[in-house]
């Protein structure tokens, strides 16, 4: 398959992917008693409301553009206000959490996919690239956005439990999120994270993965 259709192809994934892990979160903090993200019409799986003009559009075409050796982009957070929870601790948490789950779960439902068709000698090399790349991208996705400071994900896990003594850190995190952000995505994420995601994805596959 010619690079620019697998990097199409890619976007396409990420787009779709990112879609499922927002509206996640809206439902996940629906569920826990907040009713923020419906009004706000975040329920929706039209791509048109969640895109961040950087995170969605210019991250990802840099990162194409630089012939990087992968691709992330993330979406505008989903508003919520714990207020309405019924349990604020958990309900935070779980709404975090919620986005980068919906990932790890579209992953196995598409690892478990390749392991039926392969049983089944079904599996064609491009067919395992194709779907091989779903799985890579939203382990990728899960792991992108459990970083510990805004506008990810990870932030509301941990910032609900640092103790209060440790409140400088929660302002540390936030006053200095997009320099945190900038070296999270060009410098830890692919020297670290990116590795591991092979791993997790090689797992979920049982076999060498085709990228």
């Amino acid at each position: 398959m010619p690079d620019i259709s697998i990097k199409i192809f890619q976007l396409i994934v990420l787009y779709s992917s990112i879609v499922i892990h927002e509206v996640s979160h809206g439902m996940a903090a629906y569920k826990l008693g907040d009713p923020t993200a419906k009004l706000a019409g975040r329920l929706s799986f039209n791509p048109l409301k969640h895109i961040d003009p950087f995170g969605t559009v210019i991250l990802p075409l840099l990162l194409v553009f630089s012939q990087s050796p992968f691709i992330i982009c993330y979406a505008k957070p989903v508003p919520f206000n714990p207020n309405n929870f019924r349990d604020v601790k958990k309900g935070t948490i779980l709404t975090g959490l919620a986005g980068p789950l919906s990932n790890i779960v579209l992953a196995i439902i598409f690892g478990l996919l390749i392991r039926l068709l392969s049983f089944f000698g079904l599996l064609s090399f491009d067919l395992l690239s194709l779907l091989s790349v779903i799985v890579f991208l939203n382990i990728l996705l899960a792991l992108f956005n459990l970083a510990p400071f805004p506008p990810f994900d990870g932030h509301h896990l941990v910032f609900s439990l640092l103790p209060g003594e440790l409140r400088g850190l929660k302002v540390f995190l936030s006053e200095n999120s997009w320099i945190l952000m900038l070296v999270w995505i060009f410098i830890i994420f692919p020297s670290l994270l990116v590795p591991l995601v092979y791993q997790f994805s090689r797992i979920i596959i049982g076999g060498s993965i085709g990228l």
